[in-house]
């Protein structure tokens, strides 16, 4: 058992080589920060259009198919 425990915790070394310093993923959640308030901006003013744009191809999809049925 206790040779199972020493074989996970030497192969489990290598994997804190790619956990970054907490410095790092300050910067990182500090630029993702900016940028999702930069492009909410952006979002906001899309959104509605989209959600328009795929109602109405939608609409032709469904409504077009029963009336043609008829």
């Amino acid at each position: 058992m206790l040779h199972l425990f020493f074989a996970v915790a030497f192969s489990a070394v290598p994997l804190t080589l790619y956990i970054p310093p907490i410095r790092s993923l300050n910067l990182f959640v500090e630029i993702i920060e900016d940028v999702w308030k930069e492009s909410s901006a952006h979002t906001l003013r899309v959104y509605p259009r989209l959600r328009s744009a795929c109602s109405r191809i939608f609409n032709r999809i469904f409504f077009f198919n029963t009336s043609s049925s008829r």
